[in-house]
């Protein structure tokens, strides 16, 4: 769907809205807890790439959300980012 150099979009196989799409890095991180195993520049970027890819998938107004942990909803630890656009059915996880 989307990459750039360290990052990847998906779109999620258990969609919870109109538009639901992953970011990721490709390296491995298990949570958001762990951010500080990216340098500097490559959060940037990574924020960036959220930004860009919400663009490159139609969206103007969308979700940005993050689970950190079991106890919160996280079930894929690796860290990844949901982007939701439209209409949103249910709690993404």
């Amino acid at each position: 769907m989307n990459r750039a150099e360290g990052f990847l979009a998906i779109e999620d196989i258990a969609p919870k809205a109109d538009v639901h799409v992953l970011v990721l890095p490709e390296r491995h991180i298990a949570d958001f807890r762990q951010i500080g195993e990216l340098d500097e520049g490559e959060s940037k970027r990574m924020l960036e790439f959220i930004a860009d890819t919400a663009r490159k998938v139609g969206l103007e107004e969308y979700r940005v959300l993050n689970f950190c942990g079991a106890g919160a909803g996280q079930t894929v630890f690796h860290l990844h980012w949901h982007i939701l656009g439209g209409q949103v059915r249910g709690t993404p996880a």
